[in-house]
């Protein structure tokens, strides 16, 4: 078992997501960073689905209550053992009465915490991911609180050996300005020419109201093209008749403050959206913190499933490589 000596900021128990109730208005949660989410596992040899830890901004203090493998990834919150700084992206071991802390956040907004067997939870519609907003699955519903003990599961397929490593090609570069790959629509029609432009070309700012739900951002107003109020939906030029909102769709209400809708984000409603982030790139955006900056870039659908094939073969030859040292 595992004690939660002090929570960190925002600490939660997350897996790979709570798919197939999208319709039903249920979100599916899950790690925001996909990418960092399944090279902890597999460091520690964990099955797919395995659930860890998200942690945000500042990291938690836990001590440890049996031997156990441990790894870390995603945003530089530097990790110490018993005082001592260790490395992420590699395989390590901890021993009972080990105590894991963090330093201050160096670099990226979240870190993956993958323990060998998984987080032990109950599932809940098919997935061990906290979702705050409803209070359902993680631990109560909630991010961790002092004097939490979290049991350590029986989700491990492969033994990793210790020193076990991702090389650097595999480690994303983390900076405080942060290119996010689009695809324009469902309904960018809605914006004007000049707008739809200025969209792309503005560095956008994040704000401290970012977070798993989703990230409003500052900059300037977008204009949207003149029309009459159609039936069914509302009268701001930025409203259209109800539609599905696709993980990662970057809404503009009103026009001001853009939010792009993450994990824990409501699946539909009235708001034009004007591009959806490329599934590859919601984990760059994972790692965005407050005040820094976020520029567009625009894609075909083709680069975007191209990127989604790239990241899957890296994650095949990362796997490949732990298991064979």
């Amino acid at each position: 078992m595992i004690k939660v000596l002090k929570p960190g900021l925002q600490t939660t128990v997350q897996d790979d997501g709570r798919v197939g109730y999208y319709e039903t208005g249920m979100p599916p949660s899950g790690a925001v960073d996909q990418y960092s989410y399944s090279v902890a596992n597999l460091l520690t040899g964990n099955a797919k689905g395995a659930a860890l830890l998200e942690i945000t901004y500042m990291g938690p203090e836990l001590a440890f209550q049996q031997d156990a493998t441990i790894a870390l990834t995603g945003g530089n919150i530097p990790p110490k053992i018993n005082g001592d700084p260790v490395p992420m992206w590699e395989t390590l071991r901890v021993k009972s009465g080990d105590i894991l802390s963090f330093d201050f956040v160096k670099q990226g907004a979240r870190s993956y915490l993958a323990v060998a067997g998984g987080i032990e939870v109950p599932e809940i519609m098919g997935s061990r991911s906290t979702y705050t907003l409803c209070g359902i699955g993680g631990l109560e519903g909630r991010a961790l609180q002092e004097g939490d003990t979290l049991i350590i599961g029986d989700l491990k397929e492969t033994d990793i050996k210790a020193g076990a490593y991702v090389t650097e090609q595999f480690i994303p570069e983390l900076s405080n300005r942060h290119e996010i790959r689009v695809i324009i629509g469902l309904c960018s029609y809605r914006l004007t020419e000049e707008s739809k432009q200025r969209f792309l070309d503005i560095e956008w700012t994040v704000p401290p109201e970012a977070n798993r739900v989703g990230y409003r951002l500052k900059g300037e107003r977008l204009d949207f093209v003149p029309r009459d109020q159609p039936f069914g939906a509302g009268s701001n030029p930025s409203n259209v008749v109800d539609l599905g909102y696709p993980i990662g769709s970057i809404q503009i209400p009103d026009g001001v403050e853009p939010i792009a809708l993450l994990n824990d984000a409501v699946t539909g409603g009235g708001y034009a959206t004007i591009a959806t982030i490329i599934s590859t790139d919601l984990n760059r955006i994972a790692q965005a913190k407050t005040n820094e900056k976020i520029k567009f870039v625009s894609v075909s659908l083709d680069e975007a499933l191209q990127a989604r094939q790239d990241v899957n073969r890296n994650l095949k030859e990362i796997k490949s490589l732990i298991e064979s040292k």
